[in-house]
């Protein structure tokens, strides 16, 4: 039996154990933990269950806290932990009474479990006989070997390399025992966080090592299914493209033959992506009970610059891309780490569910930035799901007369009775007055733009001009029916006084009913 249709899967990452001052109540946790779900268009929690400590009474795994012998290197460990002891020295379960509270609400619950989180900070193996950090094990010190080390991404160093047979039991015992214990819904292996398992060179050809731990867990939830007499569901969240899921060790195709997966979630590594490549998930689980969940992290990385503020910016963008996933055949959306309050999220979470509830809202549709971090704190921090990534592009003269050509993929199905304002515009940075660039929307010459100076820090800016300008065209309703449309931006002139790139850094199109 397939799981019913949630329209949105929220993922706790298990930060309402930070939101009260020590000791937390149980009802101020639980009420911080499902204030942003009641009322809204949520039908599962996944609840992040830790990382790599436990939680709850184990026997598998050291008690979160105990590495460092209850001292904490900053005061947001502390509350967060010790919130969590006070509970189970008081006879308190938290992970019992997500459960029941998300049963009370019409919920699903599941176990989500991270399958390789790594959150040291590009903390290296040599690091760790002095390494001061919560989510630190003595498992992970005293097998220093077990680790990545120098065979990945600097920042993922101390990754457990799921090639080692040892860490593979760890952590199958880790998901047995969580399972077997509660009463939960179905369980989450959250690949994705983070998603750097083997070698860097050798995850291809090592992929039948995560097929078989995947496997085994689908044995288990199949058992439990069985001893409950109810199902026991299996998710999974992986990268957001097949090439992206085969070089990081994910067999999909596996999977989904030998139905290892209930529910797959495709989503970048540690940021929201937009191009997801949805329909070729979805054509992959035709004909099967696997339904897809595209996903959306905690924000959208690319650079904000305006128009509109970022939180409204963020949410235009969100809609967007929402519509475009059920256009695409996604059974509904997945959210990662949206730390939402009661309200902050609450319109969001009360639309990007169904199609029905997104129609005729405010959207901005844009091509997707390249999201590299080459230097700096972060350098090596995200793995590069981005392949399709169109902008930012530098702008140059070519033989023929063309530019760079954008994809604009649209799910608004426009009609008479709420015909919209559609406007595209695109961002060009290093522009000054002389520059000349044209624009074509599905190959057609569009006419000449307005122009707005880029002036997003301050709109009463004493300047009237910036190094970047937003040039806008109107569209018809029937220049943006729903579908693929190209924008092609070509470079006719550049100021001759200016040396350095004109730089197409942003396409939008805006579609505004309201």
């Amino acid at each position: 039996m397939p799981p019913p249709k949630y329209h949105i899967i929220y993922n706790w990452d298990g930060a309402p154990h930070g939101y009260s001052e020590t000791p937390q109540s149980m009802d101020a946790f639980l009420e911080k933990t499902y204030a942003p779900l009641k009322d809204t268009q949520v039908g599962a929690h996944f609840w992040c269950v830790g990382e790599h400590a436990a939680r709850w009474d184990s026997d598998v795994l050291e008690m979160l806290g105990d590495v460092h012998n209850q001292t904490y290197e900053n005061a947001a460990s502390y509350t967060f932990t010790e919130n969590i002891r006070h509970m189970l020295e008081r006879g308190e379960d938290p992970q019992q009474a997500v459960i029941e509270r998300g049963h009370d609400l019409g919920l699903h619950v599941y176990a989500s479990i991270r399958m390789n989180d790594n959150h040291f900070n590009g903390a290296q193996i040599d690091d760790l006989p002095s390494l001061h950090h919560t989510e630190l094990t003595r498992l992970r010190i005293e097998h220093p070997e077990w680790l990545l080390g120098d065979q990945t991404s600097e920042w993922f160093a101390l990754s457990w390399n799921f090639a080692v047979p040892e860490v593979r039991e760890h952590r199958y015992a880790h998901i047995k025992e969580i399972c077997e214990k509660y009463d939960w819904d179905g369980v989450e292996l959250d690949w994705q966080r983070h998603a750097f398992h083997f070698p860097q060179d050798d995850a291809y050809r090592l992929r039948y090592l995560l097929t078989d731990l995947q496997r085994a867990v689908r044995r288990l939830t199949d058992e439990l299914t069985t001893k409950r007499g109810r199902p026991f569901y299996l998710a999974t969240r992986v990268a957001g493209t097949l090439e992206m899921c085969n070089n990081i060790g994910y067999d999909i195709p596996t999977w989904i033959n030998e139905d290892l997966v209930d529910i797959l979630t495709p989503a970048g590594g540690a940021a929201t992506d937009p191009s997801l490549d949805v329909p070729a998930f979805v054509d992959l689980c035709k004909g099967t009970d696997i339904q897809v969940y595209p996903g959306f992290d905690g924000g959208l990385p690319d650079p904000f610059v305006g128009p509109e503020d970022a939180e409204t910016k963020n949410r235009l963008r969100i809609r967007a891309i929402a519509a475009r996933y059920h256009k695409n055949g996604a059974d509904g959306i997945y959210v990662f780490n949206w730390h939402a309050n009661r309200d902050l999220k609450r319109e969001l979470l009360s639309q990007i569910g169904t199609p029905d509830t997104l129609r005729h809202t405010d959207r901005i549709y844009a091509a997707t930035h390249r999201f590299i971090v080459k230097e700096g704190e972060w350098r090596g921090a995200y793995r590069i799901d981005r392949t399709l990534g169109e902008v930012p592009i530098p702008l140059k003269r070519t033989l023929t007369g063309d530019g760079p050509t954008i994809e604009l993929d649209l799910a608004d199905e426009i009609t008479v009775e709420h015909p919209p304002q559609i406007e595209l515009r695109i961002r060009l940075d290093q522009w000054v007055k002389g520059d000349e660039v044209e624009v074509k929307w599905d190959k057609t010459i569009l006419p000449l733009p307005t122009f707005d100076y880029c002036m997003i820090l301050d709109p009463h800016h004493i300047s009237d001009v910036s190094s970047a300008v937003w040039q806008r065209y109107t569209l018809t309703p029937v220049q943006a029916a729903a579908g693929r449309h190209t924008v092609q931006v070509i470079l006719n002139r550049r100021h001759s006084q200016v040396s350095c790139d004109l730089v197409l850094t942003d396409v939008e199109l805006m579609i505004h009913y309201n």
